[in-house]
């Protein structure tokens, strides 16, 4: 009989000061201190949570391999304390960089689901920045969406929805995910986005990037996909186009795939 894989460590940490201090919830596992691998880190989506099924998917993957693992939720998300409507790219940011820097040590491989593969672009850039004790061996991003409050958010937006945005401060956006609960789009969402855009210029990480990309997906297009793609250096970057593939990504054939790109990095 195979033993059961035991429950990764919930942990909270504070991040922020004042007003905007928050606890994030996170979860994480050890490895198991063998050569086994660089670490690996969940970055999840706008309004999604670390329960998710990739998420867990990748967790059980892990604990299989004897891979340490950390995935966390953004403040207003999931169990982690603070206002959805509060939050920005660059609170969430905040909260990435925290989480990292408590939790991982040596090689880590960032994954990134839409908008935290923004996320993991905007953290990847932070890790070269800073000499602490983990380091960046590499990203796998899933229907990635950098740059999503303006490209595919404000750009897309009928001028009513932009005005009262501008006069109210948000608009509540109908939801097709979750409980279909509409959830606010914030002016400062908006706008404070604007202070992390990446797609406007080169993105060199220095580190191999796997991007997976549902060409059936909703809301971020293959072409958002392409032109992340072309921003990229052009060595060690791959990006799986799935004909059949939505947003998710979700079906087992595509966790498969995304946990083959991850054991391909490392």
């Amino acid at each position: 009989m195979t033993s059961a894989i035991p429950d990764a460590v919930l942990d909270f940490i504070d991040v922020g000061e004042g007003p905007s201090a928050r606890r994030i919830a996170v979860r994480h596992r050890a490895g198991n201190g063998l050569d086994q691998g660089p670490g690996l880190v969940w970055l999840g989506g706008f309004k999604s949570d670390m329960q998710g099924g990739k998420a867990v998917a990748l967790d059980g993957w892990a604990a299989q391999h004897g891979r340490a693992v950390v995935r966390f939720d953004y403040s207003g998300h999931g169990e982690s304390g603070g206002n959805f409507a509060d939050g920005t790219i660059g609170s969430w940011l905040e909260d990435s960089v925290a989480v990292f820097e408590r939790f991982c040590t040596g090689p880590q491989i960032l994954i990134g689901s839409s908008m935290g593969g923004w996320m993991a672009l905007l953290l990847a850039r932070e890790i070269k920045k800073r000499s602490g004790k983990a380091s960046l061996a590499g990203l796998v991003l899933i229907a990635p969406a950098p740059d999503f409050t303006e490209e595919l958010m404000w750009k897309n937006f009928s001028p009513v929805v932009k005005q009262e945005i501008e006069t109210k401060g948000f608009w509540l956006r109908p939801s097709e995910y979750g409980d279909g609960t509409p959830y606010p789009i914030t002016r400062r969402l908006i706008e404070e986005g604007r202070n992390h855009l990446v797609l406007g210029g080169a993105i060199d990480l220095g580190c191999p990037v796997r991007i997976l990309q549902g060409a059936q997906d909703p809301d971020v297009p293959w072409q958002h996909a392409f032109a992340l793609t072309h921003r990229l250096p052009a060595d060690d970057v791959v990006l799986t186009l799935i004909q059949d593939g939505d947003h998710r990504l979700s079906r087992p054939q595509d966790i498969a795939r995304i946990l083959a790109a991850v054991a391909e990095i490392g």
